[in-house]
């Protein structure tokens, strides 16, 4: 029989201002387990229904694992089931592990969260731009908060391309693109680079850190970072959007993506964070550190907050969950504990497709009917739909905006400046009439309209195709998606190189611009 002690620590945060509700019931301890055989259905008609290839869950309350299960297969190809012990690649939800094996290094006094990042590295340091980069705590870095950019980059093993070292990531991609705590915005390079600090600090690889300090003492024998040796035939298949087979891809951002676990143990990692001390399992960080994590620091969307790794999400009903979601090529996942009802709910697939999100909403729902809303199933694609939906129209030169907006005066007019990348500055250049057409200009490259033109009041946003110039970006087709914020006579932020959309997950490279308004 499995030995569960609840640890007793702070209370959840609360954040008066998002409206947070308790709903009674801190310890489930002793409540039945609901019917989960209607989920179970629901599971195995989706698949079907989708040609999904598989799905794993792992549900806990009460301090025990009432629901655990695989359905489908995870290697179709060599007729593998997938069990609760089947190893998926958790894309996103690498996030708060990695925050948990950052969080040793700051109980231990090694890492200060209120420090430069730049203290923790190495020759190649994160660059201001117009901010001063000691701003960007390690805090920040965890929190999106850093002013760090949109960015992910893949590399197939049946393409000739290969991870650089991170600092060289670092020189060509971390600078600040906003000022530090100035919003919100997610980033996997921020998460690229605390992986190197835990490395740069523990003296160990990441993976070793992670396998000797957070999954070992947890207890979660099938969790690695990468897939482990010895571990290939536990490991789910990733599929593509065509149902093939994707090569095994890395990432020049390994704290951000590269854990893979089961649902078996993501849900135990989860119980660890509810307070519990399970067996086999011993404390890593301490109950004050697991409240820190989930302190909220900016709110991340609408009824969202972001914490150290996690994000806190108050639902109208009064269930407060802390979780993270994960995506990418042939991946989806959903973790989410409830701290005040002692709950978690994990999920995981091999496909990128919308069924994740639907059954975890679904498993809450069964668990808590009046705190949850039954979800609506997900539509399924439109098999009629073009195969490339993005920030460009498939329209000529002359094409009007796809959204059409009136310039505020202040915008009206020509814009000189650079963007600059790794390799040199391009020159830039922006025509923005009173009619709210703007036109770009990138080096000596034609002028072109900017495709999706749209203002805010605060940031000028659309996209255009160009050249900027760059072997990494050149990889793959690509559309430059422009997110510049106005500050007086200046227009300045990210320029990103962004894959326009394919079977294959491409890259998100992101350079800083800074144009000003002619006189």
């Amino acid at each position: 029989m499995t030995r569960v002690v609840r640890r007793t620590g702070a209370p959840w945060l609360a954040v008066a201002a998002l409206g947070f509700l308790s709903l009674g019931a801190a310890d489930a301890r002793g409540q039945a387990a609901p019917d989960f055989s209607p989920v179970r259905s629901e599971i195995r008609n989706a698949l079907v229904a989708w040609d999904a290839p598989s799905m794993a869950v792992a549900v806990a309350m009460g301090g025990a694992i009432v629901w655990e299960e695989g359905f489908g297969w995870a290697d179709r190809e060599r007729r593998i089931p997938a069990t609760e012990h089947t190893m998926y690649s958790l894309a996103s939800i690498s996030k708060p592990i990695t925050a948990t094996g950052l969080t040793v290094l700051v109980e231990r006094g090694l890492v200060d969260l209120d420090r430069p990042a730049n203290d923790y590295l190495g020759p190649a340091k994160i660059d201001g731009r117009a901010w001063d980069a000691a701003g960007a705590t390690v805090r920040h870095v965890a929190s999106h908060t850093a002013g760090l950019p949109l960015h992910y980059q893949f590399f197939y093993e049946d393409e000739p391309y290969r991870r650089p070292h991170m600092d060289e990531t670092i020189r060509r991609y971390a600078s600040l693109v906003t000022a530090p705590d100035e919003r919100w915005n997610y980033s996997n390079l921020g998460y690229g680079i605390l992986d190197y600090i835990i490395e740069r600090v523990s003296g160990q690889s990441y993976p070793d850190f992670m396998r000797d300090e957070v999954f070992r003492p947890l207890g979660l024998t099938r969790t690695s970072v990468g897939i482990g040796p010895g571990l290939d035939e536990f490991t789910a298949t990733r599929y593509a959007t065509d149902q093939s087979p994707i090569p095994f891809y890395d990432f020049d951002h390994p704290g951000g993506s590269a854990v893979f676990s089961s649902a078996h143990d993501l849900v135990r990692f989860g119980m660890f964070h509810l307070g519990l001390d399970l067996d086999h399992q011993r404390r890593i960080i301490s109950d004050a550190a697991i409240e820190a994590m989930r302190r909220p620091i900016r709110e991340s969307a609408p009824g969202d907050v972001y914490g150290i790794g996690w994000v806190m999400r108050a639902l109208p009903g009064g269930l407060r969950l802390q979780r993270h979601g994960g995506g990418m090529g042939g991946v989806r996942t959903e973790l989410a504990i409830a701290p005040e009802e002692n709950a978690a709910v994990v999920v995981l697939s091999n496909s990128a497709t919308p069924l994740t999100g639907y059954v975890s909403n679904l498993i809450w729902h069964t668990l808590y009917p009046e705190a949850v809303p039954k979800p609506t199933p997900p539509e399924l694609p439109d098999p009629h739909r073009p195969e490339r939906e993005g920030i460009l129209a498939d329209a000529g030169d002359e094409a009007a905006p796809l959204i059409e907006f009136t310039p505020m005066p202040e915008l009206v007019g020509d814009w000189v400046g650079e963007v600059d990348t790794h390799l040199g500055p391009h020159r830039l250049a922006l025509a923005i009439d009173d009619g709210g057409r703007v036109h770009v200009q990138l080096g000596d490259q034609l002028w072109t309209l900017l495709n999706n033109a749209r203002f805010d009041g605060e940031y000028l946003r659309g996209g255009f195709k160009g050249d900027i110039g760059t072997e990494d970006a050149n990889r793959t087709d690509y559309v430059l998606s422009f997110e510049l914020r106005l500050r007086g006579d200046t227009l300045n932020g990210p320029v990103t190189a962004i894959t326009l959309p394919n079977v294959r997950l491409g890259n998100a490279l992101t350079h800083w611009a800074e144009v000003r308004r002619r006189p």
